[in-house]
């Protein structure tokens, strides 16, 4: 059972900084699970603070708004993918990409939806938010972008901007049907078109 504060969050007092940077990552894994789930306008502050187990002046301890807590959400969902994408590199070597685009197409499009990725599910909220929140999503796919191509050469970012639109536009109509055959078929279509891309 987490104790909470029953009367003020922000107490400087009785929180220690440990015990506010871990609400603050429980409100902020909340809001990511809920703005997949739901999308930026189908859940309000209440709702997040509810899902993270804390009150709305709690919330409001650690994030001056909704928006706030989204952009905070794209950014921490892009350094997910970011994560995954490193280590893929790292476990599976040169064959990096057919791994990942086995885990992306299978795992991450048979996910609940708030457990998936957030290029799949959030991209379409981002392209409705304000500059602020699309300077940043542009910043963090710049850098899973030059990850993904292991550095600055320009046919690489192009194969890789190809994968990634393949796979994130792939699950997005994987999930959209309800026959899990057609579902299937296109899973596999988009992963073996993500693999042949980097064969020479």
């Amino acid at each position: 059972m987490v104790w909470q504060h029953p009367v003020n969050a922000r107490d400087p007092v009785r929180y220690t900084p440990e015990q506010k940077e871990k609400t603050r990552r429980r409100i902020l894994a909340a809001a990511e699970r809920n703005f997949k789930r739901g999308g930026y306008s189908g859940v309000g502050v209440d709702g997040l603070a509810k899902e993270a187990g804390v009150t709305s002046g709690a919330f409001y301890g650690h994030f001056p708004s909704k928006q706030a807590a989204f952009e905070e959400a794209v950014v921490a969902g892009l350094g997910s993918l970011y994560a995954a994408i490193a280590r893929y590199q790292r476990e599976a070597g040169e064959d990096w990409w057919r791994a990942f685009a086995e885990f992306y197409t299978g795992e991450k499009r048979n996910c609940d939806l708030a457990e998936s990725c957030a290029l799949q599910s959030l991209t379409p909220e981002v392209a409705r938010a304000d500059p602020a929140v699309r300077a940043r999503f542009e910043n963090e796919l710049r850098r899973i972008v030059q990850l993904a191509s292991e550095g600055d050469d320009r046919q690489a970012r192009q194969r890789t901007w190809a994968r990634l639109a393949m796979l994130v536009g792939g699950v997005s109509l994987a999930r959209a049907v309800q026959d899990e055959s057609l579902a299937d078929e296109i899973a596999a279509a988009i992963r073996d078109a993500v693999t042949a891309l980097g064969e020479r």
